[in-house]
């Protein structure tokens, strides 16, 4: 099993999907779908992808299909099957979106919503706006809704002195700063101090700025699109130009792609290794 896969409980599904627990294991005896994995204590554990074809799968139920009609039959066919069975597009509702991710933060607390909620739901997001059933705007009130919550639980953890301290930033040419925010939702429970440049800081800002704030660990968020040979130079760089004593922790979908492991730099390849790291380091 791939360790960077975040994989979801029982619980877990049936608060994505609307499928109940007693359902989903009566599909697992009678279909053979889904066909979870299990724990160390022998709880079941279900794919993103596992997730991603129940939840069109309940979404073609809701229009009168039956599931023994759904179970084998690929995700790519099943997703154009329910987008040609959908009604009227509704567009995205921002007062029951806050209240979704408030809840769901309540519920969970901070670091399962990172781990099991919010990294799913930037998959579904993401796959939804490759078949284009999401307009820009929406990804973008999606995104700017979900930072909101996420900076809103940070700030209600109290600012602790002693170590670590993290800074956490982007290289020019990356954008994406939600994995950041991400990383510091998973750090401050645990105690750290983060120190946050945003994205697109050049690197003498970022050797500045870690030298000045004595921080213990710089952690760089690349996105899948990021170019392999840019990030492993400017890691290279920043290893260069920084005192052993602080570490380099370089993370996000673009670690994926990296054939080799870089001299003095921590590959954070998927976002719960982030807390081992920090243990660690």
């Amino acid at each position: 099993m791939d360790r960077s896969i975040v994989l979801l409980n029982i619980s877990a599904v049936e608060r994505e999907t609307g499928l109940s627990k007693d359902v989903l294991r009566v599909w697992e005896r009678r279909y053979g779908f889904p066909k979870p994995g299990r724990d160390d204590n022998t709880e079941r554990q279900y794919s993103p992808e596992q997730v991603a074809k129940l939840r069109v799968i309940k979404r073609l139920m809701d229009t009168g299909m039956r599931p023994g009609k759904l179970m084998h039959q690929p995700l790519a066919e099943l997703n154009v099957l329910a987008d040609t069975r959908a009604g009227p597009r509704r567009e995205a509702n921002a007062p029951a979106l806050q209240h979704a991710f408030a809840h769901l933060l309540m519920r969970q607390g901070l670091q399962r919503f990172v781990l099991e909620t919010v990294a799913t739901l930037n998959r579904a997001v993401g796959e939804a706006w490759m078949r284009g059933e999401l307009q820009v705007f929406e990804e973008h009130l999606y995104t700017e809704l979900l930072q909101a919550a996420l900076r809103s639980a940070i700030n209600a953890f109290p600012r602790l002195s002693g170590t670590p301290t993290v800074l956490l930033t982007t290289f020019p040419g990356e954008q994406h700063g939600l994995g950041l925010l991400m990383v510091e939702a998973l750090l401050v429970p645990e105690g750290a101090q983060c120190i946050s440049l945003g994205t697109q800081t050049p690197l003498d800002d970022i050797v500045r700025a870690a030298l000045a704030h004595k921080v213990h660990i710089v952690a760089v968020s690349f996105s899948a699109a990021f170019a392999l040979r840019q990030a492993g130079d400017g890691l290279s760089e920043l290893r260069r130009h920084l005192p052993a004593s602080i570490h380099i922790w370089a993370g996000g979908e673009m670690t994926r792609r990296l054939r080799k492991s870089l001299p003095g730099v921590r590959l954070i390849t998927d976002l719960s290794a982030a807390i081992g790291a920090l243990r660690i380091d």
